[in-house]
């Protein structure tokens, strides 16, 4: 058995130290394009020229890095903002302009109403318990508070029934304290969408809509924007697409991909067969491999579950299939039918890109693409291209 090793060692004499910099892309490299991600926000807004786009950046936009797409997206225009939990909007709220609209999905937990208020971020109120808070707070303040109010229509998740939104509404303590800013809810089978639940849950709206004249209404999310134009309404709140990453079959063919994933290959090694590879041999060599190791492993959001399951990497427009179980750290890929010339110890192979996307690994685990994207982990090193002047149209003429 023989190994290529990425980096040979050197004959140096014992008191030489080497002043190279420190890797910083041991594990490998997630490479966002920024003007993807515009073109994507801005053909949403083609696509529904009579809405406002949002964004949804939770879990630091999917993973992606909410710290540099926010303020990009506001450059362009993008002036409603949506994470899920208060820490995230008070990371965010220095990074965007004082009229940007920034709103907690979750709601809040009981005692930060005053430090939300203070940070001037709109809650999300999903129950008569958040809402009577945050009047109370306002009271206390003395000066009405904005907020959204979230209403279940049919998910079961988060949300006022029709029965509590009718109660509030006769509270004075609470009509006198709050101003709405948007009435939202959340579709359920969005991404299916011919599913019966979707009518049922725009309709069920309507019905809350009607309540609450005037207010700005968001129903839709990724899938709904691209599929049910019923659902479009005055905001629009579209997390994945952002991304060039389609939320359902056949949709957004016309979505530019802004993510892709490399990892570094630490080692070639030649194998006889018969011989195992990984944790528990269960990959036997049915003749004679080359077998790379490859610098990512279910520690950095490479799953565990491509063990065994179809997967693979790629390399120069080759399909390398993935061998043995995913660890920690690491994986092992086939690469036997490359000459030994074309790839080598310290060359990069695509985890994600033109040749496997997100919405690929998705399908082949059976999960989706959001548990795909917000598992990749820290160690891998962003890189961000293409970012797009400030001041560009919100939606181009």
């Amino acid at each position: 058995m023989t190994t290529e090793a990425a980096f040979p060692a050197p004959c140096l004499p014992d008191q030489t130290v080497s002043n190279r910099p420190p890797c910083r892309d041991e594990a490998g490299r997630l490479i966002v394009d920024l003007g993807a991600v515009a073109e994507n926000w801005q053909r949403l807004g083609r696509l529904h020229p009579a809405s406002r786009v949002g964004a949804v950046l939770k879990a630091d936009a999917y993973g992606l890095g909410a710290e540099r797409i926010s303020p990009m997206l506001a450059a362009i225009g993008c002036g409603d903002f949506f994470v899920a939990h208060l820490a995230e909007a008070l990371a965010l709220k220095s990074l965007l302009p004082g009229s940007a609209a920034l709103y907690v999905l979750n709601g809040l937990a009981p005692g930060s109403e005053a430090l939300c208020a203070e940070a001037r971020i709109i809650p999300a109120l999903n129950t008569l318990e958040q809402a009577l808070d945050w009047a109370a707070t306002a009271r206390a303040l003395g000066r009405t508070l904005p907020a959204a109010l979230q209403v279940d229509t049919g998910m079961s998740r988060l949300g006022l029934s029709a029965a509590e939104l009718d109660h509030l509404m006769t509270m004075p303590d609470y009509t006198g304290s709050v101003r709405h800013h948007l009435l939202m809810t959340h579709m359920a089978c969005a991404d299916t969408p011919d599913a019966p639940a979707n009518a049922r849950q725009i309709e069920r709206f309507r019905h809350f809509s009607n309540r609450l004249p005037g207010v700005p209404c968001s129903i839709a999310n990724s899938a709904a924007t691209l599929s049910l134009p019923s659902a479009a309404e005055h905001v629009l709140r579209p997390g994945l697409a952002l991304y060039g990453v389609a939320p359902g079959p056949g949709m957004g063919a016309d979505l530019q991909p802004a993510v892709s994933l490399e990892a570094r290959i630490i080692q070639i090694r030649r194998i006889e067969a018969g011989t195992g590879v990984g944790y528990g041999l269960d990959y036997v060599a049915p003749g004679p491999r080359r077998i790379a190791t490859i610098s990512a492993g279910y520690a950095d959001g490479w799953p565990r579950a491509l063990s065994g399951n179809g997967g693979a990497v790629w390399f120069r427009g080759h399909r390398l299939p993935l061998v043995g179980r995913v660890s920690m750290d690491s994986c092992a890929a086939d690469v036997t039918d490359l000459a030994d010339h074309l790839i080598r110890p310290g060359d990069t192979v695509e985890l994600i890109g033109p040749n496997q996307s997100v919405a690929d690994l998705a399908q082949l685990l059976a999960t989706t693409p959001h548990e795909i994207l917000t598992g990749l982990g820290r160690r891998f090193a962003r890189t961000y291209l293409h970012e797009p002047p400030a001041g560009a149209e919100e939606t181009p003429e």
